[in-house]
Parts: C-alpha cells; structure tokens; sequence
C-alpha cells in the first residue's frame, strides 16, 4: 500500500490529476515516441494512437487505479491490472521498459499541470506509479513463467497450413509449427498476439528504391487450440470509414495485410496465448453473448466445451449484420447442437428474404426476450457500444456485476467504468 502521507496527498490531488489525464497521456506517447521512435514504429498500434484510444485507455486505467488505491473499501486495485498485464505479456513487455514510461509519462505531468506538481505531489503520485508498475511486472513475470519462457521471450514462428474464407470480409488462418512439433495447449477464450512487417514508406538512395519496415503487433483470439497441433485465428479486414462525429477512421495495417499477404505456407511470427477472458471449469450455466467479430473468443470456448463433453446448460446469444457476413456461421450452429444443453439464439439487422422464426429474429439483442439462467456465468465480446447495452441490460436484470466478464478488442477504454 501507499505510505499514509502519499494517501493523503493522492486522495487530495486526484481530482486535479484525474481531470488532466486525459491531457496528460497525448502529451505522455508525444514525448516518448519523440526520444524512443522505435516503440511507435515496432510496438505500438499506430491506428490506435491515431484515434486516441490508446491515450484515453492509459488515462483510464491511471485514474481507476489510483482510486482505488486510496480507497478506505471496495474493489481491489490489482483487478485493473490482469487484463493490461495479459495484454503486456502478450507483447513480451519487460521490467527495464517500466522506467521509460515513468521518466516521460512525469514530465508529461509536469508539462501539463506546471507549478501545481510540487516535490511533495511528484512523490506522492510516483509511488503511485511504481506500485502500479512493480505490480504488473509481478504479474507478468509470473505469466512468463507459467508459460514456460524467460521474460518477454514469447515469439515463435508458424506457418500456414490452411486458410478459410468465413465471410466476405473474414478469414481463417490455421497455423501449425514448422516441423509439425506440438503447439502449447491454450486456455479457453484465450488469444496471442501476431507480428508483422509492414512496408513504411519507400525512399531513393543512390538509384536503389528501398522500402523501409516496420514491426506492428495485434491480438487475435484462438479459436481453436485444445489438445490440438494448430491454432486458429480469425481476422476480419478493416476499411478505412468514417465516425459518427465524421473523424476518418484509419483501415487496419496488420488485418488487411494479413488478408492480402498470408498464404499456405508462408510464416508468421505469433506470441505464446495469453488473455484473462478464460473459461473457468464448473457445472453453472454459461451464457455466451456476441456479436460481429466478437464470436472469435466464443467459438474457442465453444471448441473446449464440445471437446472436453461438457454437459453444462450453454446459452448462447449472437447479433450480426446478416447471416452472409456472420463469420463462422454454420460452425458456430454445429459447435452449440452438439451441447446436450446447448440453446443458440441468433439477431440479424437484414435477414433478406428469410424467415423470423423461433431463434432467428431481426434487429438487435434483446436480453429481455431470452430467459438468463439462475446463477450463470457470463461471457462478453463485439464491438464496444455493443457491449454496454447488453451490460446495462444484465444489470437491470440483476445480474451481479461479478458473474459478468468481457473481452476488448484493442485498448480497454471501458476500464474505469466497468
């Protein structure tokens, strides 16, 4: 815990801090990025810092977690920490990179707030820093470790054994070691980061045209790797489109580079799995709920549940735009049939000529037309809007907070509230 001079002076300040924050980060990456290039270019999602969603993530998980460090009861602060140490791990994130954060992310502080940040603030907010970072090292180490590598040693190379057109705008890359060896089993829900190199522009040197690189990483959730030689990710082509507020929202580098650059064959760079979203064994209800892309983590558990002959009661609730961009269809309905207590409900915004009839409805999800099951547990995943109606829905219908869990594609801005 914080000293009790620190508590105080963090409990005083934190309304100060946490209206900047959001202030503070931009300027935080900006002077980063400025002294180490190499971060941007090969670490971070530059779509990402694009949009600010990297910036608001960080500004949110500061602000959470400094409040409930001070807090007298509530919520243990290290629950921030699981899914941000995960999301680290998987990028092989190491305990020297901590000390670069915290020399610019203070003068970013300073920078901001000015004469307001005095010695005894500084100190008080630096401890707040490296209690949060010693405990994500912590954390992370003990990921490494039970992953069976040294500290940010998670990269392997694979290859591509087949690849599955899903969707119009959805494949299926199975991946398999080079030599056919045994790929360490995942847990249920789980994903692993992919690394790529992306062509940065081109410049001329003495008539030679090169073309510089850079090294972008995403995260992809397995669906499939239970007792199994092959992993499977599914990824989903991103154009370049347009906000609600008309901001242009930037294509996605390493998806559509994937799409039009991975074939059979050729390989890839992919972390070890990682991800908090893990199904936990028990005989409770489950409740699956997704939509869009967002059934990638399901279909994992699904693979896990139907492997292993699961009996538990699974109910399942998926929402897309119709049934021809809805990725892994027919699998998804294979996958819940073979569940003796599997029951599967479907929304469509457009179901063109077909039928509404018992499951298969149009329009969005509709918690309040589906029958939750005492006491189940409860699983998350789509797009961010998506995942806020469904929440406030099963908060009305009294489900506790704690049998809700959830997985974010890309920076968790939903982490202070959640």
């Amino acid at each position: 815990m914080l000293s009790t001079r620190s508590t105080q002076v963090v409990k005083a300040t934190l309304p100060v801090i946490g209206a900047a924050i959001g202030d503070i980060t931009p300027v935080f990456y900006q002077r980063m990025f400025a002294a180490h290039p190499e971060l941007e270019r090969d670490l971070f999602n530059r779509g990402n810092q694009a949009q600010g969603d990297q910036q608001s993530a960080l500004a949110g998980a500061i602000a959470a977690y400094a409040t409930l460090l001070v807090a007298e009861d509530g919520r243990d602060p290290l629950d921030v920490l699981a899914r941000i140490a995960h999301k680290h791990a998987s990028l092989g994130i190491t305990e020297d990179q901590y000390p670069i954060v915290h020399e610019h992310l203070f003068a970013a502080i300073v920078e901001v707030l000015g004469d307001a940040v005095t010695p005894e603030v500084a100190s008080a907010w630096d401890e707040v820093y490296w209690h949060m970072a010693r405990a994500l090292v912590t954390i992370e180490n003990g990921l490494y470790a039970e992953t069976g590598v040294a500290d940010g040693d998670v990269w392997r190379t694979l290859v591509l054994r087949r690849r599955l057109q899903e969707s119009p705008d959805t494949v299926s890359f199975v991946l398999g070691t080079p030599d056919g060896s045994t790929l360490p089993e995942a847990q249920p829900g789980q994903y692993v980061s992919v690394q790529v190199a992306l062509p940065d522009g081109a410049r001329q040197i003495r008539q030679i045209r090169q073309i510089r690189q850079i090294r972008q990483i995403r995260q992809y959730s397995l669906t499939h790797a239970h007792g199994v030689s092959e992993w499977g990710i599914s990824v989903k082509a991103v154009p370049e489109s347009r906000a609600e507020d008309g901001a242009v929202v930037p294509a996605g580098e390493v998806s559509n580079f994937l799409h039009h650059n991975l074939f059979e064959g050729d390989e890839i760079r992919v972390s070890a799995p990682f991800g908090e979203l893990v199904l936990q064994d028990s005989e409770t209800p489950l409740v699956l709920i997704s939509a869009g892309i967002g059934i990638t983590p399901i279909i994992g558990i699904l693979h896990y549940l139907v492997g292993t002959g699961s009996t538990r009661e699974v109910l399942v609730l998926h929402a897309d735009r119709s049934p021809a961009r809805h990725a892994h269809r027919q699998e998804l309905k294979e996958l819940v049939e073979a569940l003796p207590a599997g029951t599967l409900h479907r929304w469509y915004e457009d179901l063109g000529v077909r039928p509404t009839r018992g499951a298969l409805r149009v329009g969005r999800v509709d918690i309040g037309t589906v029958a939750i099951p005492v006491e189940a547990k409860i699983y998350l995943c789509g797009p961010l809007p998506f995942m806020e109606s469904v929440h406030r829905s099963l908060i009305e219908q009294h489900i506790a907070e704690a049998d809700i869990r959830y997985e974010v594609f890309g920076p968790d801005k939903w982490l202070a509230s959640a």
